[in-house]
């Protein structure tokens, strides 16, 4: 079924009230027990506060439906323990989010960072579906899906585009959870295996159909099942990263002689020792050079992450990412 056929204007999770006001001192109060704490304006002089605020919760994941009835300026700051994935219903919201701006509609929703800014501005009209993830159980599920630790905070484009094949699916999916909420089926107490699981994969959908700065870790991470002596060994290795080790340094740390290991590694992935090596510096090279602040020089990255030879680090770079370091996007 559509998710365009699925998900209605209408005051969702009824059957789960947080809140009825209209007085903007009650309503930050009460939305910011749910969510977090932050500001809350009224921009129009005169205008008629009438909010609906319905939530129900999972373990790792909360579904609320917020209306305001009028226009307002919400200011969270930071999320800090959540990433938010807001699918509006009707109207418009204007996003500003770590240096983007975009504006929000039924077309295109947003994923806001817990470690970002954010400042919304709903419109008059506005009403969304808001999933709250906990940022923890997200980064959880990230190193299941690449066998290896998060190399730095995940950070997600802001615009999920709902016209895309990938932005429909998500939609599709997290419109079927908020239908089942609404039949009864999905996050009731106590909570069964089947919400745990809907959870789980609506995270790992996230993280495969929404870009990041992971992404291409995700793409390039082997899906087979790794024998012990596989795993430590890349475990090894992204615990080195940065330093000068061998494949010998690799089989040693692991209890097993070179030939084993390059073995092993051939039939897991269809490559050496040195270069899972080298793509996993290189993934890591890529995340530090993605990151919209404080970005190092292509110079430091290269160092940081065990390359001595700036310019064999460039050609391998381009060869893997189809461009250069210097290139920033």
């Amino acid at each position: 079924m559509p998710a365009m056929t699925l998900l209605q204007d209408r005051a969702y999770f009824s059957q789960h009230p947080v809140l009825q006001t209209d007085d903007l001192d009650e309503a930050r109060f009460q939305v910011s027990k749910k969510l977090c704490d932050h500001r809350l304006d009224m921009t129009r002089r005169g205008a008629r506060l009438c909010v609906t605020h319905n939530a129900v919760r999972g373990r790792h994941l909360s579904v609320n439906y917020l209306r305001y009835g009028t226009d307002v300026m919400v200011d969270p700051g930071h999320l800090s323990s959540f990433y938010l994935f807001q699918i509006p219903l009707s109207g418009d919201a204007e996003i500003v989010h770590r240096g983007d701006k975009m504006t929000a509609h039924k077309r295109a929703g947003t994923l806001l960072n817990p470690d970002r800014a954010a400042v919304l501005h709903w419109g008059t009209d506005c009403s969304k579906l808001l999933f709250q993830i906990d940022r923890a159980h997200l980064e959880t599920v990230a190193e299941t899906l690449t066998g290896m630790p998060n190399p730095g905070p995940i950070r997600f484009d802001l615009k999920v585009d709902f016209t895309t094949r990938h932005g429909r699916e998500l939609q599709r999916m997290f419109a079927i959870c908020a239908a089942g909420i609404e039949r009864g089926a999905l996050f009731q107490t106590p909570l069964s295996a089947s919400d745990l699981r809907i959870e789980y994969d609506l995270i790992v959908a996230l993280l495969t159909l929404q870009k990041s700065n992971i992404s291409h870790i995700i793409r390039n991470a082997d899906s087979m099942t790794r024998p012990p002596d596989i795993r430590r060994a890349l475990e090894f290795i992204h615990a080195n990263l940065g330093n000068a080790i061998t494949v010998p340094d690799i089989a040693n740390a692991v209890g097993i002689n070179v030939r084993t290991l390059q073995k092993g590694f051939q039939r897991a992935f269809g490559k050496t020792p040195q270069q899972v090596l080298r793509n996993a510096r290189l993934d890591t090279a890529h995340y530090q050079l993605l990151a919209r602040r404080d970005t190092p020089s292509v110079s430091d990255t290269a160092l940081a992450c065990g390359f001595s030879h700036l310019g064999r680090f460039s050609a391998y770079y381009r060869a893997r990412f189809g461009r250069l370091p210097s290139m920033r996007r």
